[in-house]
């Protein structure tokens, strides 16, 4: 009996084996885009693929498979007589403090803004309801695209109160993050937000504006920011490149 059914489980061993590397090179993945993010590779090269598979203890089939998984995502290519290299460069964007764009890229380069739309328009009751207004009450809404060093980087609509929002009609929002004009407007600092991260498939026209493949993964930040006595000023749908930025922070456990 075991030998009749020895031919019936090979082909199942076989999937078993293949999905262990899969599995493997997703780790490796993992790691080398880690390794990739923290500058771990002077030059941005990556070492040759038989070191790459010594240093981690994996197969030379693997160490190819994670590296195709980083090609996949654009974020390695393969450059004959140099080897693999970074070839895209990711921005990070933390999460452990409430600061505008250009304050939290001030070390990469700068930022400019792209107002697209601008204008009151009626409150869709989600969004009145976020900011603690009446139903259909007027907000400025403003569209914005981001760019870093001239690269699309995110897509920002911004749902705010006219009786703050509208003295921002006359700002230079192309040059200066809104949290610094609504805090030189209220004559106070902000105080706190509420997040939301997700990934989302970018919609034809968020593709389009931010230059990335249709139906391509983008990290979309939903954030309400209040003033210091804890009104809501700030409902924002943030749609970030994925392949551009990484968010981090820092959390503690308390019990």
């Amino acid at each position: 009996m075991p030998a009749e059914s020895a031919p019936a489980a090979r082909p199942v061993a076989a999937a078993r084996r293949r999905r262990l590397r899969s599995d493997r090179a997703r780790q490796l993945a993992d790691l080398l885009r880690h390794q990739i993010l923290a500058g771990g590779f002077p030059g941005g090269v990556l070492p040759l693929e038989d070191v790459i598979a010594a240093d981690y203890r994996a197969s030379r089939n693997t160490v190819r498979q994670a590296l195709d998984l980083l090609r996949g995502e654009q974020l390695v290519d393969r450059q004959p007589g140099v080897g693999t290299v970074v070839v895209c460069e990711k921005y990070p964007h933390g999460l452990d403090r409430l600061q505008g764009l250009a304050e939290t890229l001030h070390e990469h380069g700068r930022v400019t803004n792209e107002v697209r739309t601008m204008g009151p328009v009626g409150a869709p009751g989600p969004v009145a309801h976020r900011l603690g207004l009446p139903e259909h009450t007027d907000v400025l809404c403003i569209e914005r695209l981001r760019r870093l060093n001239g690269l699309p980087l995110s897509l920002d609509l911004s749902y705010l109160p006219m009786d703050i929002g509208g003295e921002l009609l006359g700002c230079d929002l192309e040059n200066t993050d809104v949290f610094r004009l609504l805090e030189q407007l209220t004559g106070g600092p902000l105080g706190h937000a509420e997040i939301t991260l997700e990934a989302v498939n970018a919609d034809a026209h968020s593709a389009a504006v931010l230059q990335a493949p249709r139906g391509a993964a983008v990290l979309m930040l939903e954030r309400l920011t209040c003033l210091s006595d804890g009104r809501p000023v700030d409902l924002e749908f943030i749609r970030f490149r994925g392949d551009r930025i990484t968010m981090s922070g820092v959390l503690r456990r308390s019990l």
